[in-house]
């Protein structure tokens, strides 16, 4: 198995494994759309680990409402919770779901599509995707959530490609609202997309910003991920739909915690390789006050802290 796609996969084991193990602590899933923007509305999920209890709602959805349909941005970690926010949606009106746009394949943001498929959605993501979709590690990984996230993934559960796979920036313009989808990986994933909308300086940031928890860093080229942060200030947005957590209306600032906490785990780890320590001094010795009191720490941080030491080796070398 590729070394990116072992990594990936041992994440995701042992993140499910811990969601199983704390499920039964968890709280159970509200889904309320609340507005951005004139035409612009997201979901907010839970800031704990995916489980049976909260149905997989761990990370945000968006949608923007246009005279001619409905654009969704990513599509939650259940078919359940996708028909969830069609329901949501048609609150709101009763347009047709057009399209839906990925910002990158991780579990919480795509076991929803095939509900939003179904429903008439043309799917898009950037190419990238494709080399994990069609990979062992992201077939072991549905069958990992099938048992530890049943019911609401199960044996009808499916991994679901885009219809369009985009190889670069793409505007695309419904109900005349255009929508700027651009890559900015590798950084958080491979395959990482944004998506602005300049006329409301909307942006949605997938989960190269996580607000008010501790981010997943996972096989992430984190000194990518620093620079894309950088280049998400050139849109000029006034409101930042993260992947995870609340709304920001303070683009710089509230970048500033994803981006921070990547410094610093590069600075603790790189020395500690640069220097040959042992990874568990490096972790002993490390500062995380800063860090320690977010949600997610305790199950994220030294995760976290080990695949970005043996980035730093890689990168050494």
């Amino acid at each position: 198995m590729h070394m990116k796609f072992a990594g990936r996969l041992l994440h995701c084991l042992t993140w499910l494994a811990l969601a199983g193990s704390l499920h039964a602590n968890a709280q159970a899933p509200t889904m309320t759309a609340q507005r951005v923007s004139p035409s612009a509305w997201y979901v907010q999920g839970l800031s704990a680990l995916g489980s049976p209890a909260n149905q997989n709602f761990v990370s945000n959805a968006g949608f923007v409402i246009t005279p001619e349909g409905v654009v969704v941005i990513d599509a939650l970690g259940s078919p359940a919770l996708a028909q969830r926010l069609l329901a949501e949606i048609r609150k709101h009106t009763d347009k047709p779901v057009t399209h839906v746009i990925l910002t990158h394949y991780h579990a919480d943001h795509i076991y929803g599509v095939q509900a939003l498929k179904a429903a008439g959605a043309k799917i898009l993501a950037h190419q990238a995707a494709r080399e994990y979709l069609n990979s062992d590690t992201a077939r072991l990984r549905l069958e990992a959530s099938r048992t530890e996230l049943a019911p609401w993934v199960d044996k009808d559960t499916r991994l679901v490609p885009a219809d369009e796979w985009l190889h670069g920036e793409r505007d695309l313009v419904v109900g005349g609202l255009r929508f700027q989808v651009k890559p900015v990986g590798p950084s958080h994933t491979p395959e990482d997309l944004v998506v602005y909308l300049p006329q409301e300086k909307v942006l949605f940031a997938g989960d190269l910003v996580f607000r008010s928890r501790v981010p997943f860093v996972g096989q992430a080229d984190s000194r990518q991920w620093i620079k894309a942060l950088d280049s998400l200030l050139s849109f000029d947005a006034t409101v930042i739909v993260p992947g995870h957590g609340p709304l920001s209306t303070e683009a710089r600032k509230d970048m500033e915690l994803t981006r921070d906490y990547l410094v610093h785990l590069r600075a603790v780890m790189g020395e500690a390789a640069k220097n040959l320590e042992p990874f568990e001094d490096a972790y002993k010795a490390a500062d995380w006050s800063r860090f320690e009191q977010l949600p997610l720490f305790r199950v994220a941080n030294r995760m976290n802290a080990y695949n970005t030491y043996l980035l730093m080796e890689r990168e050494a070398n």
